[in-house]
């Protein structure tokens, strides 16, 4: 499923994983999350509720990675690499940012995401 992610006047467009945890996401769209900035590499936003449980966690991501840190429901985009991995439990990729991520860097320390389906 494709997706757009607005911020402000930003717009971004991504695709959700082929995942349980995913479609779980998809089914909260349209859905607009507060965000902050932790560590200077993503912003992190609480979610309405817990997603379904179905992909393995990893302490690993790439730029432009969208995930779940399943201990606080949080929604995460990662903007940048600052080589330290992710703690226990993990993460869960629910998606990928193509290009523009760099534009949730240049934002404020918190700013409000709007995540819509693309039709």
């Amino acid at each position: 499923m494709r997706i757009s992610l607005t911020a402000g006047h930003i717009v971004v467009e991504a695709t959700l994983a082929d995942n349980q945890p995913a479609r779980d996401l998809a089914a909260l769209l349209p859905l607009t999350v507060r965000m902050r900035d932790l560590y200077g590499r993503e912003k992190l936003g609480p979610l309405p509720r817990a997603l379904a449980p179905g992909a393995s966690p990893q302490h690993t991501y790439e730029v432009g990675d969208i995930a779940y840190w399943a201990p606080d429901n949080e929604l995460a985009f990662f903007y940048r690499h600052d080589g330290r991995t992710i703690p226990d439990p993990g993460i869960v990729i629910l998606g990928r940012i193509e290009s523009g991520v760099e534009a949730f860097h240049a934002h404020d320390a918190t700013l409000e995401v709007t995540v819509k389906a693309i039709a």
